[in-house]
């Protein structure tokens, strides 16, 4: 049976494939495990990170990417995604997919005989959470951590409650009215053990956290809903001021792009509690691991 990565609940024991995507990281690579092999990238949706971090990350492991987007591509033209996904599985090994609604990478999965791999969706971006988690491990040494989540319950909030439920962590989430994240998953999450708070309050979720995550007000998509959000997100900015509520040793997270001064000061992703940079660097790193685990069995 074809393995795809849709969802963090697509690896089977999270915690040791986090552990050991750490461990590689610092490995020389020796075996090119993709040589021969190509990744087809297929782009709905605009990306930097998501992008060049598989395209090294393939290279590394000796193989090629071959990117697509709906300008380059039949999709532009309306062509069926199932029909895509069985072109594709015919000349590729894996196919990479950003796209908007969720329903969309599943049917690509379900028509492709190679792995499919979620490089986003409006519902989950479980590739970012990979490379959130190795940042924790790296500059914590645990993943036992008081969580904090401030923003929209957006898709990267989404990810982090699958994480939470996944490893039993304790994750805050400060999200304004009508902003909540899929309470579905977050049901899910406790019944799995995980401890899952909820407020409209940033002060009370960053409350002793160890590790602070944000993320833009406005994701692609949403920019006609830009002003709106600025005035429902009237202190959610994560500042001088919010984080001192925080451990003194709390680490920040920003998934990327950041647009100073809204969702985050810039002295804040500039300062030394911010380690966004670690951060993005690891994108390439977790999916190299994943990119191997999904070709290992």
């Amino acid at each position: 049976m074809t393995k795809h990565f849709l969802s963090l609940r697509d690896i089977p024991n999270l915690r040791e494939f986090i552990d050991d995507a750490v461990v590689a990281k610092t490995q020389e690579v020796t075996q090119k495990e993709w040589a021969g092999k190509s990744l087809a990238l297929v782009f709905e949706k605009s990306s930097t990170r998501t992008r060049v971090s598989f395209q090294t990350a393939v290279f590394e492991l000796g193989g090629q990417a071959v990117e697509l987007n709906s300008q380059t591509s039949q999709l532009g033209r309306g062509e069926p995604l199932k029909d895509t996904a069985r072109v594709l599985s015919g000349y590729c090994d894996g196919i990479m997919f950003r796209t908007s609604a969720h329903e969309r990478i599943e049917t690509m999965a379900q028509f492709s005989s190679v792995p499919v791999i979620n490089g986003l969706t409006d519902w989950l971006h479980p590739c970012q959470l990979l490379a959130d988690l190795m940042t924790v491990k790296e500059v914590k040494g645990s993943l036992e951590q008081k969580y904090c989540w401030l923003g929209d319950g957006n898709n990267m909030a989404n990810s982090w409650i699958n994480a939470a439920g996944l490893l039993g962590l304790d994750l805050s989430l400060a999200c304004p009215e009508g902003y909540l994240p899929d309470m579905e998953l977050v049901e899910q999450a406790r019944v799995l053990g995980a401890t899952i708070s909820l407020t409209e309050d940033p002060k009370q979720a960053i409350a002793s956290a160890t590790v602070i995550n944000t993320d833009v007000w406005a994701s692609m998509g949403q920019e006609q809903e830009k002003e709106k959000r600025k005035k429902d997100f009237q202190g959610y900015c994560l500042d001088r001021d919010l984080l001192s509520s925080a451990e003194s040793s709390a680490i920040v997270l920003h998934c990327l792009p950041a647009y100073r001064g809204l969702e985050i000061s810039d002295d804040v992703i500039e300062g030394d509690a911010s380690r966004v940079w670690k951060q993005a660097a690891n994108r390439k790193h977790a999916q190299k691991h994943l990119l191997r685990w999904l070709i290992s069995a």
